[in-house]
């Protein structure tokens, strides 16, 4: 790596100076974006992506528009520009060489996955290079006694299971996107099996992570995959749910579960969200048997109740369940769609689920509530049009005003979608001033220029 920057050097293709954002109004003595013709847009030196190509190879090296653009937004309505450039690695080494000659020029670096985060996760702020790992999309080691699997960043959840499907073992946690596992593992990921497996930080057991210089990280030590450990500190558990602000994730192993013998669905009605909520409480309160929710349900003013115990309808009734996010755009035809979440402890569950929905009433905006609500987490899915600027500052308001409610009960701000851009305020006011410099220390300590995912979370 050293070579390669000390070549590129001499040939002149960029000085070793620093960062210059394109949108920031700084002067400084150089950025390393081309700025013969007067280019306003600032694109990257061709030095500098010639150098980004001697790394991974030209065909996996993109200034194009459609790329940056594919590569410069989530699933949320956070406006944000693209990154400069898109970079696809094949492995870890070239992760770690793309990571030093970033972390060398100043340019800031953006992981990228499936791009389904609805926090603005994966936003260029800054401009700099998007590194977009689904390339490297192997499961390198399964340790079916151990129950536990090592995975690249770019493998799926569904395709972790479709491997396992013979091994009698499965990876539980389901957002509902098909998200990548390693993205799962960044964004603190979390999902409808939560209550009975828990989330991802309670089902990773080492990372592997390039770190912003380009150095190499294993969580837990290289190889290892044990179940506990109380050696020093939790090094695994500082980068699950960091959003690609600390380091680049390229492999995690992960904690695998036995496939249950008999698994059965059900739906019903419910005259309210009270009762809904109550039925919910008194099931996981109660710890009683499957057999015996109909009963709790019927209690509380259920009604219409269909048990699924084939696969394919079991498949099939979750497949609402996952779709429920692209059914709520359905609603408004044009607008984007703003998803937030927050979880309480499930005692104050029913109070601010009644409390949300008289707010999105006297909201007028049109929006759903939709949850895994066993663990005291739910979504509400507002429709905006993102041109209405009086719209767009009520659905922020309203985001706002459920987090702050969330707060109140002791709660979180968020129970899955992360901070991102959207609730770096709530963030604050969640852990405080003194939380807030310990994150901000950690993160200058991994990341000292600030170059990894600019702008998110801190």
């Amino acid at each position: 790596m050293a070579s390669l920057l000390r070549a590129a050097a001499t040939l002149g293709l960029f000085p070793r100076r620093g960062y210059c954002s394109r949108g920031a109004q700084l002067s400084v003595p150089w950025c390393p974006w081309d700025s013969v013709g007067g280019n306003a847009e600032g694109e990257l030196s061709k030095g500098f992506v010639e150098a980004l190509k001697a790394v991974v190879g030209s065909s996996h090296v993109s200034t194009a528009a459609a790329h940056r653009e594919q590569h410069g937004h989530d699933e949320s309505m956070h406006r944000c520009q693209p990154p400069d450039v898109v970079v696809w690695p094949q492995n870890v080494e070239q992760v770690s060489r793309l990571a030093a000659l970033c972390y060398s020029q100043g340019l800031p670096i953006i992981p990228f996955g499936t791009g389904t985060g609805l926090e603005g996760g994966v936003c260029a702020v800054q401009g700099g290079v998007c590194i977009n790992l689904t390339h490297m999309d192997r499961i390198l080691k399964l340790n079916p006694e151990d129950f536990s699997v090592v995975v690249e960043p770019g493998v799926t959840r569904k395709a972790l299971n479709t491997y396992l499907r013979d091994s009698g073992l499965w990876f539980p946690v389901d957002p509902g996107a098909d998200a990548s596992l390693c993205g799962m593992v960044a964004t603190g990921a979390s999902g409808t099996n939560a209550v009975r497996y828990g989330t991802m930080r309670d089902n990773v057991l080492n990372l592997e992570v390039v770190l912003p210089g380009g150095r190499l990280l294993h969580t837990a030590g290289l190889g290892r995959h044990f179940r506990k450990s109380a050696a020093g500190y939790n090094l695994t558990g500082l980068f699950v749910g960091s959003e690609g602000t600390l380091g680049l994730i390229t492999a995690a192993t992960l904690r695998l579960h036995p496939v249950p013998e008999a698994t059965v669905a059900a739906t019903c009605a419910f005259p309210s969200v009270q009762a809904a909520v109550d039925t919910t409480v008194h099931i996981l309160q109660a710890a009683v048997p499957v057999a015996r929710i109909e009963e709790i349900a019927g209690h509380n003013g259920a009604s219409l109740f269909s048990w699924a115990k084939e696969a394919e309808e079991r498949r099939r009734l979750w497949a609402a369940r996952h779709s429920a996010w692209y059914a709520a755009l359905a609603l408004r035809p044009g607008c984007k769609g703003y998803s937030t979440d927050v979880c309480v402890p499930i005692s104050r569950l029913p109070e601010i689920l009644v409390q949300t929905k008289e707010d999105l009433k006297a909201s007028g905006l049109t929006g759903t509530i939709v949850g895994h609500v066993g663990d005291g987490n739910f979504h509400c899915i507002l429709l905006v049009d993102p041109e209405d600027t009086e719209e767009v500052r009520r659905v922020m308001a309203f985001g706002e005003q459920l987090g702050r409610r969330a707060l109140a009960l002791h709660g979180t701000c968020t129970g899955e979608h992360g901070i991102g851009l959207g609730k770096q305020q709530l963030l604050q006011e969640e852990v405080g001033a003194v939380g807030m410099e310990t994150m901000r220390q950690l993160k200058a300590m991994l990341d000292p220029q600030g170059l990894m995912n600019p702008g998110k979370v801190l």
